[in-house]
């Protein structure tokens, strides 16, 4: 094992890593340290055996593919196959794709210069060749880290065939060399990631003449330009994504490109409530506290639009609709934070001990989200018009059904004695924890309802505020309270829905 690598910062935004002192630096050095020459699917296929040899995690970070889709990825990478993903957008596939570079060398060597990252004991263009020739042990060597041996192209009805393989440079030209010698030729995206991964990203947005060129490169692994053979044996992993309605029905991959895939694997939304959440745990950018039930609520209600009719499911509703709603919901629970503030100190009470509020999200805070988010999601053709309307039901839905299964079986009826009482509770945006906790004041069962919430046995003023939210509205929308709202937007609890 090498020693931990410290950083050269080359540019305001780049942080590259800097190969360890102790690595040879010549060719004949290479040689005398013991190293060999191996594939890049080799290098992948011996370091996930390692991986899975010491039971560690083989793809951090990817959530709710452990029994279906990674398995599939492992026997692919193991049979040393190129693959490619289907599946709906925001199903993680350029994240999972991204991952294979982890399992690649840390470090592997390279000649110095060599735009091909060519090994230097197995040169392929004219030059490297007489370059070793000529160098012998003495080769100079250079180390490339892992995370510079990946590539990528988004697919575009502009793609060039320059753009992935390569065209004649007219300047090389120009200064005397023949049209036939390879170093005239510019290097595109695919050979110039030669030694890594190289990912095609929705494959059949690529124009069918310019997916023939990428045909020898996963069969023949050599490259084609201007109508003369280059023999030059690519070494890498070539990886697509696609969306399985382009893929499959529309038949815009050539069959010959598809054959040469030696694996097609299905990607998918998470199969079940927990591993939505723990999506939305793990990549949303919360700026404020957003409990446990009002998580659930929004996995729900994703998985709610996922699943209705009204919405196109051959376009899918990407994870990142409820990772974007908990963050939207965050957002909306900062900005009271804020307004409240300003309105605190605008009052001039002079009370000193009036407690600032902390941000801290609400079920109510979703109803943002509708709006906010309605561009996310492709409904049918037949919806025009209603795409607030649905949503705003599925949401109401998604809150129901937390409710139900968070406090299923809990007396409430403390809090409908309350209201049956003639109390009237008003909620909203901007009504501060202190005056809605304030106008429930001490209410039988609350204790309980607090920590089937998850919200512990000492939540703070906001936290049981947002419980008390919730309560209300589920008992609302179980048909036990009545609701309204204001023209000033604040939602009124009281008698009897």
């Amino acid at each position: 094992m090498h020693r931990a690598s410290v950083v050269r910062v080359t540019a305001p935004h780049q942080v590259l890593p800097v190969p360890p002192a102790d690595l040879p630096g010549t060719l004949g050095a290479l040689r005398a340290a013991g190293y060999g020459y191996k594939t890049v699917k080799q290098e992948l296929r011996d370091n996930l055996l390692a991986r899975m040899r010491a039971g560690g995690d083989r793809f951090p970070g990817i959530v709710g593919y452990d029994d279906t889709v990674l398995p599939e990825v492992e026997r692919a990478l193991l049979a040393g196959h190129d693959m490619v993903l289907l599946g709906e957008r925001g199903q993680g596939k350029t994240r999972l794709i991204r991952s294979l570079v982890a399992l690649l060398d840390e470090w592997t060597p390279v000649i110095e210069g060599s735009a091909l990252n060519e090994h230097p004991m197995r040169p392929l263009t004219p030059a490297s060749r007489a370059l070793v020739a000529e160098a012998g042990d003495d080769l100079a060597v250079g180390w490339l880290h892992r995370s510079l041996r990946y590539g990528e192209k988004l697919a575009t009805p502009d793609t060039s065939v320059g753009d992935l393989i390569g065209d004649v440079d007219p300047i090389r030209l120009a200064q005397g060399r023949t049209l036939g010698d390879p170093e005239t030729i510019h290097f595109g995206l695919v050979p110039r990631t030669n030694r890594g991964v190289f990912a095609v990203n929705e494959l059949p947005d690529l124009a069918e003449r310019i997916q023939v060129a990428l045909l020898n490169v996963l069969e023949e692994r050599d490259i084609q330009v201007r109508g003369y053979q280059l023999r030059l044996p690519l070494d890498l992993l070539l990886v697509a994504s696609a969306n399985p309605e382009d893929y499959t029905n529309r038949g815009r991959i050539i069959t010959p490109l598809k054959d040469r895939f030696g694996a097609e694997i299905r990607t998918h939304y998470p199969v079940d409530l927990e591993l939505e959440l723990a999506l939305i745990r793990q990549e949303a950018d919360l700026v404020a506290e957003v409990p446990e039930h009002v998580l659930e609520v929004l996995a729900r209600f994703a998985r709610a639009v996922r699943e209705s009719p009204s919405v196109d499911p051959r376009s899918g509703v990407s994870a990142r609709f409820a990772i974007a709603a908990a963050e939207t919901v965050a957002a909306a629970a900062l900005r009271r934070s804020g307004l409240l503030a300003a309105g605190s100190a605008a009052s001039e009470t002079g009370d000193a001990t009036v407690r600032p509020e902390a941000p801290v999200a609400r079920v109510g805070d979703a109803v943002s989200v509708t709006s906010t988010l309605r561009g996310k999601v492709e409904f049918e053709s037949g919806e025009e018009g209603r795409e607030i309307e649905i949503l705003a039901h599925l949401l109401r839905t998604a809150t129901a059904e937390t409710f139900r299964a968070r406090l299923a079986g809990l007396d409430l009826s403390g809090f409908t004695s309350l209201v049956a009482e003639g109390t009237v509770i008003e909620t909203g945006e901007l009504v501060a924890s202190a005056e809605l906790l304030r106008q429930v004041g001490t209410v039988p069962g609350l204790a309980k309802a607090l920590d089937r919430l998850g919200l512990g046995d000492a939540p703070t003023p906001e936290e049981a505020a947002a419980g008390v939210e919730f309560v209300l509205e589920g008992l609302h929308l179980s048909r036990r309270l009545g609701k309204d709202v204001t023209e000033s937007g604040r939602t009124v609890y009281g008698g009897r829905s």
